[in-house]
């Protein structure tokens, strides 16, 4: 197993961060039981696309509501997903609308650490953004 993926699996390190890129982190998890979702967010820089993107990746039930309650209430549950933990990979993030991304980066730690408490590990990673703690850092 490699370093990236035991973190990656330890409920206790669970959280929002950075990374370079996303490679590293799909190839440490391809045979792993973490679900991963690529949420590619180019073309939507406001609240209601960035929240059809989310529940696409995560295949969210009829009932999300498209605001940011119900996106909090169906990350801390994903009870459809049999996956062990998730790793929600954001991708071209940097033209959200800053208080929406702010948001977004709140409930995500939020559930982060109600997933964590349950032994659940939920990682949301935002692919080139330097603004947030790194993932891992590369070895040369």
């Amino acid at each position: 197993m490699s370093k990236l993926f035991a973190r990656l699996s330890d409920a206790a390190k669970s959280g929002v961060y950075a990374a370079a890129d996303l490679d590293d982190i799909l190839d440490a998890t391809r045979d792993g039981d973490l679900e991963i979702a690529r949420i590619d967010l180019q073309g939507a820089a406001e609240k209601g696309a960035l929240l059809d993107r989310i529940s696409a990746a995560l295949r969210f039930p009829a009932w999300f509501g498209r605001n940011w309650d119900a996106l909090e209430d169906c990350l801390a549950d994903l009870s459809w997903s049999e996956a062990r933990g998730h790793v929600l990979l954001f991708e071209r993030a940097a033209q959200l609308a800053t208080p929406d991304r702010d948001t977004l980066v709140q409930i995500l730690g939020s559930v982060a650490s109600q997933r964590a408490a349950r032994g659940r590990p939920f990682f949301a990673v935002f692919v080139g953004d330097a603004s947030l703690p790194p993932l891992y850092r590369k070895r040369k």
